[in-house]
């Protein structure tokens, strides 16, 4: 029996090795993932999903993500265009779509792209004003996404959207920001009152010129005054009296100073 087991042994030993190796030779890829392979150290290519395999020690792989990666971007601390220092994070969506450049043209894509966002933030944001970071989010997403697309397609990456979260600024420049809001609701509120009252002065004119074209329609308004008057029940009744009334009952006085001034007159110039 011991002499079996001798003779055996060293069967049993390469048998196993023979195994291990030809397992360590079979690789799965899953369907998001690549193998970028090395031959002796220089690429061969790209393989995958599924069951790959290859020759032990004289190639290896790089297994690569295919899926959309979430980054955030540290706040950053940015002074815009009108000196107002502010703190901005962003979040950034992007992918792998060569796999072969994610691992050839940069050591670590994830630091890479950590660092340029970093700085295609502060330089993007530094050239616009604290009113365009707040109202013109939109705007200023696509213009860092095609900065950063740009400049990492060498390394195989495509950016697929970046968002701005936060944009913190101190409580001095918040109560500002409310002070200019306030103003500038009052002024608006100034200009559309303003508004009415000259719509309203241009009905008026409108109506009074209908009024002058019908002499009777203004006994009609002073009948309708009257009654909406006593409507009121009100303890004291307010009757608007005509203007040429009034005119009616100064006349003669008027009259009579004239004929007393002229009749001085004529006595002055007799003596």
């Amino acid at each position: 029996m011991p002499t079996f087991v001798t003779e055996t042994l060293p069967y049993i030993v390469i048998g196993a090795v023979i195994i291990a190796v030809f397992l360590s030779a079979i690789h799965i890829m899953r369907e998001y993932e690549r193998a970028v392979v090395f031959t002796l150290g220089r690429f061969s290519g790209v393989k995958g999903p599924g069951l790959i395999i290859l020759v032990p020690i004289v190639q290896q792989f790089v297994r690569v993500d295919l899926r959309t990666l979430v980054l955030d971007v540290p706040s950053q601390d940015v002074i815009s265009r009108d000196n107002v220092s502010v703190k901005v994070n962003a979040v950034i969506y992007f992918r792998v779509v060569d796999a072969d450049k994610s691992v050839i043209q940069v050591e670590n894509f994830m630091a890479a792209t950590s660092q340029l966002a970093q700085t295609t933030l502060r330089s993007v944001l530094g050239k616009h004003e604290l009113d365009e970071m707040l109202a013109e989010r939109d705007k200023l997403n696509r213009d860092i996404q095609e900065i950063l697309d740009s400049q990492t397609d060498a390394w195989g990456i495509k950016v697929a959207n970046v968002e701005i979260k936060h944009v913190d600024i101190n409580e001095s420049m918040i109560r500002a920001i409310a002070r200019q809001a306030e103003a500038e609701r009052y002024r608006r509120a100034r200009i559309i009152g303003a508004e009415a009252e000259q719509q309203a002065a241009e009905k008026l004119v409108e109506a009074g010129e209908m009024l002058a074209r019908r002499p009777e329609s203004m006994q009609l308004r002073y009948l309708s005054t009257l009654q909406d008057i006593a409507g009121e029940k009100n303890s004291t009744i307010v009757f608007p009296v005509p203007v040429e009334f009034l005119q009616a009952l100064a006349a003669p006085a008027t009259i009579q100073r004239e004929t007393a001034s002229r009749r001085r007159g004529s006595e002055a110039a007799q003596a």
